[in-house]
């Protein structure tokens, strides 16, 4: 029936046939129906048949066929990735073809509607992403039924006997056996029993499980980190290193750090000059290109950092041992120091590979209290024993001011979006939810790194320009046309111009967001104005850095948690000796899989942590139902309005049939609610009382009420 079917089109392989019309043309007998219907339906899924709009079908060959990941939406519908760096193509729900989030997929491409974007339909999942996925169980008589984390992923029907003892509502990790089609269901078998879906205990699992984050590694890296040596040359000289062990350089981190991977030092010369030095621990002397540690930290390619533990890009002996810059002890390092005047500019500098010793180890909280100080023009006590760092921090902290104004002046963003502290007891239950404070320890830190990026950038601008060298850039591209239209009609309805026709520069946006700076609206508009900006990313190609309104920029500072770090360490190293034109297009050609791959783990990255917060703050708010707290309106739609509780950072839904007192309308223009009777509106940035009335950890979502 098949080849019957695959006849008769390629006869017509202009046209397309409803099922009906294509039945009758085949001149088959009503008693073939059943047959006829359901051959048509595997070349269907074979990708051999493509049903149209209106329900038409055809043979695939007529139809231009695209390939990309595809990205889902929770509504149900998706978009194509396209490889070729094309334009995104839609896919309604009923053409998905049973892809799953992130799967690589052959795409048919519908006729286009003039001004209308490009779709089409899944013929072919060329790549399943993932097997495993973890979510809810529920038993259902002698079967059950599997229900993902993953709102974006349907339903898992698990067959008798494939439960692994599962009980109704244990959250389980299921693995896809029979992946399914239009007239057999999706089927899984449970592997894995985690345990009760509302235990905090779990969250961590959940998150690396929802992202297939790697935990532990394979027995032949360990193997390999176990037989390296400390590495540490007794002659620097000779090793061509510079011996900076008799300087003074500390580390500046987190309270609860454990690897320390920058250390900075500064030296007052003549002529009102200074020299800071950038010290970051050279991990590429342990990692060497190829071996075994070295792909398993590609394949990572970054450290995962949740609220209740952290996933290392390389094994702990290296991360917190080998690689970490620890008071007292002699590290390798790969240092770049700078020579600045007194305004900041950047007169000259040295890279080279170096030997260090950390006089001390100090927290961001430590350094802040000495700036404290510094500013109240008092000096330190006769026993302080962080005194004789006190002359180097207020230097660094004058330092780190004028680079921060100059950076600024030159269009330079500076965002300053409050982050959330989570603080968990021992079994994962969050007891308190804070602001993480921004100090200006923070931002001297923040700024010698982007000058050491920078620096290091630069110097491969200037080889570049004779001997047209490969390398690995930290690139950001101004916002689009379409986001940048987005944006100034989302601050219009808010009250504000942003003149967005224009070429748009770093600094109209830089001036913009200082008008904002004291408003009662500022924390949306800029979390706005950083989700209209293009996303981050490594590249081989130099389009500049558009947020930080740098030509040149790259990642150099943070080795033992990010890949592309440790690569440019590498090609640092290289060059510096004469390379081979072969050996160049070599790396030239190795370089973009590496930093796309860099990029997805990154942004993977990404997710997790936020996936991490905001379990632990519906944890939190499970205890707190019924409570009232001040919240903005950061979101306007249709159906309600979204608010993001200050307090918590936490964001929740006023579902539209939860105001009462009206019947609200949704003005798009405008995006306000507006009650018809009465006129009440609610707006983006407006101040309200919340109540919250309902959370669903498994949805990770919030309910909120106005309160009275």
């Amino acid at each position: 029936m098949k080849e019957k079917i695959v006849k008769f089109l390629k006869l017509h392989p202009d046209r397309t046939f409803r099922k009906r019309d294509l039945f009758r043309e085949l001149k088959l007998n009503p008693g073939q129906y059943a047959d006829f219907r359901d051959a048509l339906a595997g070349l269907e899924g074979e990708g051999r048949v493509l049903r149209f709009r209106g329900g038409r079908y055809g043979l695939s060959q007529r139809v231009n066929l695209v390939t990309g990941k595809v990205h889902l939406k929770t509504q149900g519908y998706g978009f194509l990735i396209r490889d070729d760096g094309g334009e995104d193509v839609f896919i309604p729900r009923r053409n998905l073809g049973g892809a799953f989030p992130e799967d690589r997929v052959q795409v048919a491409l519908f006729a286009r509607r003039q001004g209308q974007a490009p779709e089409g339909k899944v013929v072919q999942v060329m790549e399943r992403t993932r097997m495993e996925f973890v979510g809810i169980y529920r038993k259902e008589g002698n079967f059950g039924l599997f229900f993902p984390d993953n709102i974006k992923c349907p339903d898992i029907f698990i067959p008798e006997g494939k439960s692994a003892g599962a009980e109704t509502g244990q959250r389980v990790v299921v693995k896809v056996v029979d992946w399914g089609s239009s007239h057999r269901p999706l089927q899984g078998e449970v592997t894995e029993v985690l345990g009760e879906a509302d235990d905090p205990a779990l969250d961590f699992q959940v998150v690396i499980r929802h992202f297939a984050i790697p935990t532990t590694f394979p027995p032949d890296v360990l193997q390999e980190v176990d037989m390296m040596g400390d590495g540490l040359v007794e002659d620097p000289g000779a090793a061509g290193r510079l011996d900076l062990t008799d300087k003074v350089i500390f580390t500046i981190d987190p309270e609860d750090a454990r690897d320390f991977d920058d250390a900075v030092s500064i030296e007052r010369l003549g002529n009102g000059e200074i020299e800071l030095g950038a010290h970051i621990a050279d991990v590429g002397h342990y990692v060497l290109a190829g071996n075994v540690v070295d792909q398993e930290a590609l394949k990572r390619g970054t450290s995962v950092y949740l609220v209740d533990g952290v996933v290392p890009m390389l094994p702990e002996r290296l991360s917190n041992e080998l690689c970490s810059l620890k008071p007292n002890e002699k590290r390798l390092t790969y240092s770049v120091i700078m020579k600045l005047n007194t305004e900041g500019d950047l007169l000259d500098y040295a890279i080279r590979k170096s030997v260090i010793r950390s006089r001390r180890r100090f927290t961001y909280e430590e350094v802040q209290k000495i700036i404290d100080a510094v500013k109240r023009g008092e000096g330190p006590s006769q026993g302080d024993p962080d005194r004789e760092f006190y002359e180097a921090i207020r230097r660094m902290y004058q330092l780190s001011q004028t680079l921060l104004k100059k950076r600024v002046y030159r269009g330079s963003m500076d965002f300053d979006l409050p982050e959330v502290k989570i603080t968990l007891d021992g079994n994962g239950r969050p007891t308190e939810i804070r602001h993480r404070e921004r100090l200006e320890s923070h931002r001297l830190i923040e700024e010698f790194m982007l000058l050491a990026n920078r620096t290091v950038t630069e110097y491969i601008a200037r080889k570049r320009r004779n001997e047209r060298l490969p390398f690995v850039y930290r690139v950001h591209e101004r916002p689009s046309d379409k986001k940048l239209e987005q944006f100034s009609a989302f601050v219009r309805a808010m009250g504000y111009t942003f003149n967005h026709k224009d070429p748009v520069t770093p600094m109209d946006f830089q001036q913009f967001l200082r008008k904002i700076k004291r408003t009662e609206e500022k924390v949306v508009i800029e979390e706005v104005a950083l989700r209209s900006m293009m996303k981050a990313i490594y590249s081989p190609k130099n389009s500049g850095h558009f947020g930080l309104a740098f030509k040149h920029y790259t990642h150099f500072t943070s080795p033992i948690r990010r890949y592309p770090d440790l690569m440019v360490h590498r090609l640092l190293a290289q060059y510096e000796n004469p390379v081979q034109p072969e050996r160049k297009r070599a790396i030239g050609q190795s370089l973009k899989p590496i930093c796309n791959h860099s990029t997805e783990m990154e942004i993977r990255a990404v997710e997790a942590e936020r996936m991490s917060i905001k379990l632990k703050q519906i944890e939190y708010l499970k205890d707190h139902i019924g409570e009232v707290y001040k919240g903005i309106i950061s979101g306007v739609v249709a159906f309600g309005i979204f608010v993001e509780i200050t307090e918590l950072l936490v964001e929740g839904l006023v579902h539209i049939t939860d105001l009462k007192d009206d019947y609200y309308v949704f003005d798009e223009k405008r995006l306000t609610l507006v009650g018809r009777t009465f006129g009440n509106r609610y707006r983006l940035g407006d101040h309200v009382k919340v109540r919250v009335v309902r959370v669903d950890k498994n949805t990770r979502t919030v309910d909120f009420a106005l309160s009275e």
